[in-house]
């Protein structure tokens, strides 16, 4: 009785427009070039024991895209970071040099906060 159960689960009752429509319900991001998007960049301490942050923040682009920003900025900087959430953390105080090559970028870049 077991095994009937399990096959009438596998079966579909009614399924309108074919297949599998898991690829319609993803949203994308809307790619912006660099000059629409209005990013900000901030040194932070909270909620990271202590230790200082660069957040970079104001994406509007694909994962890909800031994946290679993200590798640029840690380059550049000679630190470590990371992608969370559409944000850019980059690993210690590094406001004014993270701004100079945003701009270079052609970012439209500010500096947020204190």
């Amino acid at each position: 009785m077991s095994s009937s159960n399990s096959e009438s689960d596998k079966r579909f009752i009614y399924q309108e427009f074919g297949g599998d429509n898991s690829a319609a319900l993803v949203r994308g991001t809307p790619e912006l070039p660099p000059k629409q998007q209005n990013v900000r960049v901030q040194a932070t301490r909270s909620g990271r024991k202590g230790k200082t942050v660069t957040v970079i923040t104001g994406f509007q682009t694909s994962q890909e895209t800031l994946a290679d920003l993200v590798k640029h900025l840690k380059t550049q900087c000679g630190t470590g970071g990371t992608l969370k959430d559409n944000e850019i953390e980059i690993q210690g105080d590094h406001k004014q040099k993270i701004l100079e090559i945003l701009l270079k970028l052609g970012y439209k870049a500010k500096i947020s906060g204190g």
